[in-house]
């Protein structure tokens, strides 16, 4: 039986792994600017707020690199340029390559982000409000 190259399951732990990195950088030099802009009457309140979203992006970038581990997968040569986001990768001794184009590597990210936050998707509240009675959506 020949055994498989790299799964699905190993590519989408590799994005997984992609998507967190930027995630977690993003956090954390959002928080970076907002303690640091003097702009805000309270900036501790959204720096916890978004210090909050890049603890649980570290966590889970923790979790995917035990899996990496796990399975032998490593990440090397991360770049982006104007189309998108590129990764070189090892996978139990296969070599591979990911592009990931902007348009999908921000929505992705941006999801993710708002469920770090605990925000709710703007799709989802849409849905949430065609199925309220009209008295209620309409507060």
């Amino acid at each position: 039986m020949a055994i498989p190259a790299v799964t699905t399951e190993e590519r989408a732990l590799i994005k997984s792994y992609l998507l967190l990195m930027f995630i977690h950088k993003v956090f954390e030099r959002d928080c970076r600017i907002i303690q640091e802009s003097g702009v805000f009457k309270s900036p501790q309140l959204y720096v916890e707020v978004v210090g909050n979203g890049a603890k649980r992006a570290a966590v889970l970038l923790r979790e995917v690199k035990q899996e990496f581990t796990k399975r032998a997968i490593k990440v090397y040569d991360i770049g982006q340029n104007q189309e998108g986001i590129q990764a070189r990768y090892a996978c139990r001794g296969y070599i591979g390559s990911m592009n990931i184009l902007w348009p999908s590597f921000r929505e992705e990210m941006m999801d993710r982000m708002r469920a770090y936050l605990g925000l709710v998707s703007p799709e989802t509240e849409s849905s949430e409000q065609a199925h309220l009675p009209a008295a209620v959506s309409a507060r």
